[in-house]
């Protein structure tokens, strides 16, 4: 029987399991890029990739310089097709990883291409879960061979690339944790769940739920997230039980997360590598019987691949030798998070809400074709995420992610001065611009732009769920947040020429 032995466990099983969730993971980031990209940061984006790569360039002092600290292979080739061609072809390798097939190539140009995004990627790229999917990404590439694509090849995974993972996942609970309890007091005190859910980014149709639980569930929801947070990674390296329970522990804290929100794929992500603490042995049980006859007779004809075990070996004293700052970073009262220290972004420092707002600030984006903007009539622009109608409950997006929503939840508690691609965004909307109107849920004006455009911040917060229906938000205007802009304003024009947006 597979893993029979007590003391040598196995990761046939491991490895397939981990592959295929990993996959779909890039599948569905690929699919956001292939979607989104042109819009963001496209030669006619938010954020053009080509001013980007200019300005890079001339801050580092030479393209060369500029591609060591960035590596892209936009530096080579960034038209709007390569954009998309990347995306596709990402999106199709992930494809082929969730069916089963995966090697140590196919794996290294899912990285490489992702890596290119993330590193062009300028504002829409820049969340933790970025670099913690490079980071994987670059790890899994070890787990296969360098050719054999079967879904149970005869190269067994090295052990020391499924230790790397339990590191990851050390680092990422652990780190998240240690930025709570640093970060905020409504941690320690074990409230702040009193406010996450209805201050989080993207709320989704449970959060509303969440967010009205007994006060006492709540406090027991933050003692839970300091258990898997703090003390389960430590039982990452420990023995099979300690790791069972510990990956267990992890997998159903990341699911209640899950259920109560919209974070991307960063929850998902975050179980690939606690995935490492179970081995076969624990796959056996809940795995069809077939694919659990397959990983034994894999094991059964196994061939150990020296080449492989001594890429093993190298891979691991680089991860060692980059470990040290990440290290050193988990115990600094200055903890910081979401931070690469190579340009690989190959180890890696994670964490999420290390403070919880206690309240919700909505930018929307409103719109008039009436020739006075003090007296107008203004139509909202609905986001695809973010709430804006009272009545309209939060879907369900993760682990697709919307990235404008995103950006603007960081927006609504900073200034339009602290985010100039929002005065980009106004002008597009002002042209009624497909692809920028293509990341809202809808045009109130789709059969000619509107004269003005206009921001206004509001404060909002769940209503209380009611037998006969009611609203599902409630909000408060506190003012603008951009103010009336028209394609006639000489001083707006001039800004976007001055930022290279327009000519």
């Amino acid at each position: 029987m597979l893993d029979s032995q007590e003391h040598t466990p196995q990761y046939w099983l491991t490895r397939f399991v981990l592959l295929r969730l990993l996959g779909a993971i890039y599948a569905v980031a690929f699919l956001v890029a292939i979607n989104q990209i042109l819009p963001l940061i496209g030669s006619h984006g938010l954020l053009p990739v080509d001013n980007y790569l200019q300005q890079v360039s001339t801050t580092l002092g030479s393209k060369e310089a500029a591609f060591f600290r960035l590596p892209s292979v936009f530096w080579f080739w960034h038209s709007d097709f390569a954009l998309l061609l990347a995306s596709w072809a990402g999106l199709i390798l992930s494809l082929i990883v969730v069916a089963g097939y995966a090697n140590a190539l196919s794996m290294g140009v899912l990285w490489v291409l992702y890596l290119s995004l993330v590193h062009v990627g300028q504002d829409w790229y820049g969340y933790g879960w970025e670099i913690q999917l490079t980071e994987t990404g670059f790890l899994a590439i070890f787990l296969c061979p360098l050719l054999d694509m079967l879904p149970f090849p005869k190269r067994p995974p090295p052990l020391l690339i499924i230790v790397l993972f339990r590191w990851l996942i050390f680092r990422g609970m652990f780190g998240a944790g240690m930025i709570k309890y640093r970060g905020d007091a409504v941690w320690r005190k074990g409230t702040a769940l009193y406010y996450y859910f209805e201050t989080q980014p993207i709320p989704g149709p449970l959060s509303r739920w969440f967010h009205f639980l007994p006060r006492v569930l709540l406090r027991l929801g933050v003692w839970f997230n300091w258990l898997a947070e703090l003390l389960a990674p430590w039982f990452a390296f420990g023995p099979r039980l300690g790791r069972h329970i510990a990956g267990t522990i992890i997998f159903l804290f990341q699911l209640s997360i899950i259920l109560s929100g919209n974070l991307s794929f960063l929850n998902w992500l975050t179980i690939v590598p606690a995935l490492a603490c179970m081995d076969d042995s624990f796959w056996a049980k809940i795995l069809p019987g077939v694919l659990v006859r397959k990983a034994a007779k894999a094991a059964q004809e196994a061939e150990v691949s020296t080449p492989m075990q001594y890429t093993a070996i190298i891979v691991t004293c680089i991860v060692g030798v980059l470990s040290f700052q990440p290290a050193f970073n988990l115990l600094s009262p200055k903890q910081i998070m979401n931070t690469s220290f190579d340009p690989l972004e190959l180890v890696n420092t994670y964490g999420a809400f290390g403070s919880v707002g206690k309240e919700r600030y909505n930018v929307v984006f409103e719109g008039t074709s009436d020739l006075n903007p003090v007296s107008a009539d203004w139509k909202a622009y609905p986001y695809k995420g973010l709430p804006v109608a009272l009545a309209q409950p939060p879907p369900q997006v993760a682990p697709y992610q919307l990235r404008l929503d995103w950006q603007m939840w960081f927006a609504a508690m900073s200034t339009a001065d602290q985010y100039p691609w929002t005065y980009h965004l106004a002008w597009k909307l002002l042209h009624n611009d497909p692809g920028v109107l293509g990341l809202f849920a809808g045009n109130p004006f789709p059969g000619k732009p509107p004269r003005y455009i206009r921001a206004v911040i509001y404060r909002y917060r769940f209503a209380r769920p009611e037998q006969n229906g009611g609203p599902y938000w409630e909000r408060e205007r506190l003012g603008l947040w951009l103010p009336a802009l028209s394609v006639q304003n000489p001083q707006f024009v001039a800004y976007l020429k001055g930022q290279g947006w327009i000519k």
